[in-house]
């Protein structure tokens, strides 16, 4: 996986910086910014199932990376009053690795899956049973001696996390009660969490260099406040630690993040598509080939944004750029007509 300062992929960050991240973490959705929909209806669900003093059904959250499902799943642990235990698909390598989650959990507590379509076939099936009736079937023996062990578990919520719900089988996806999308954020949240994390920090920022960073921060909170960490940097070595427009210009134009928060693998990749496919459209596996970088590298991390932003299409025959891709980039648009280039900063 590539090491991007605006990658939203959370295991490229040393444990200093997670442990920071962490406290970054809003714990309550008074404190949580955006995502308004979703919240209202977690709310709901919340509120209901305390009414009836019931546990909360199981949330599948999916969506791109950074964007707050982790955060989320905690949030809906505090809000309920629960214990969580937080651990990833690949990690759960066995059905025994689930079975000893499930048993070691009590009542209405949580367990949350990170990249739950990353879970191994037989782990998938062992946990049918677990989400719709708390029972655990638990094979002993093996050949004509064995024997099926069914074990009752406590009433407990699954919240799963993926950024690709059709990787996810459909018996399971189908057992989620509750199944919710998180969005990309609007620059003006983005903006809010800037301002929040860097009072956290203990960081003086001004409100057009929060402004800057929001605008270059591909809309997703996990990597706003990674460039404010950056910056931050930059402004202890090179400046009086006050982060200004000034300052956040030049940072940004150090790490070579330009006014639409693409980076040099974002252009790499829409300057494949023009000089070489006379701007597309071109199959993902041969873009994949072209720049070294995997199909999931660019399918997750790069495309995304990339598409919601205008300036990448993804259609039947392959990923074409548009019209606004060569404007940005200051290349000879379909007409043949020269666009004026685009500043990095």
């Amino acid at each position: 996986m590539i090491d991007r300062v605006v990658s939203a992929a959370a295991d490229t960050e040393v444990a200093e910086e997670k442990e920071i991240e962490n406290s970054l973490r809003p714990r309550d959705f008074a404190s949580y910014i955006g995502q308004d929909r979703l919240k209202a209806n977690i709310k709901l669900a919340i509120a209901a199932a305390k009414k009836r003093n019931e546990p909360l059904d199981h949330i599948l959250l999916y969506g791109p990376p950074g964007l707050g499902k982790t955060t989320m799943a905690n949030v809906i642990a505090n809000e309920m009053g629960a214990q969580i235990r937080i651990t990833s698909g690949p990690a759960v390598e066995r059905p025994g690795d689930l079975a000893s989650l499930l048993t070691n959990l009590s009542d209405n507590d949580i367990l949350f899956i990170d990249e739950i379509h990353r879970l191994h076939r037989t782990v998938e099936e062992v946990l049918y049973t677990a989400m719709e009736d708390f029972k655990l079937d638990i094979m002993l023996g093996k050949g004509p001696s064995a024997r099926s062990l069914r074990l009752d578990l406590p009433k407990f919520t699954l919240i799963g996390a993926t950024t690709r719900t059709g990787a996810i089988a459909a018996p399971l996806r189908d057992r989620f009660g509750l199944v919710h999308r998180l969005d990309f954020y609007t620059a003006e949240q983005i903006e809010l969490i800037i301002k929040r994390a860097a009072k956290i920090l203990d960081v003086k920022i001004d409100v057009p260099a929060a402004k800057v960073l929001a605008a270059r921060a591909r809309l997703t909170p996990r990597i706003a406040n990674r460039l404010l960490k950056r910056v931050r940097d930059y402004a202890d070595i090179n400046g009086d630690g006050i982060i200004d427009s000034d300052i956040a210009y030049r940072a940004l134009e150090l790490l070579d993040i330009d006014e639409l928060g693409l980076d040099p693998a974002d252009r790499t990749l829409l300057a494949t598509i023009i000089d070489t496919y006379n701007g597309g459209p071109v199959g993902v596996e041969t873009l994949a080939a072209i720049t070294a970088d995997e199909r999931a590298t660019i399918e997750d991390m790069i495309e995304p944004y990339l598409m919601q932003i205008g300036l990448l299409e993804r259609t039947s025959r392959g990923r074409k750029v548009t019209p606004k891709t060569y404007s940005h980039l200051g290349r000879v648009n379909p007409a043949g007509q020269n666009t004026k280039q685009s500043k990095l900063i």
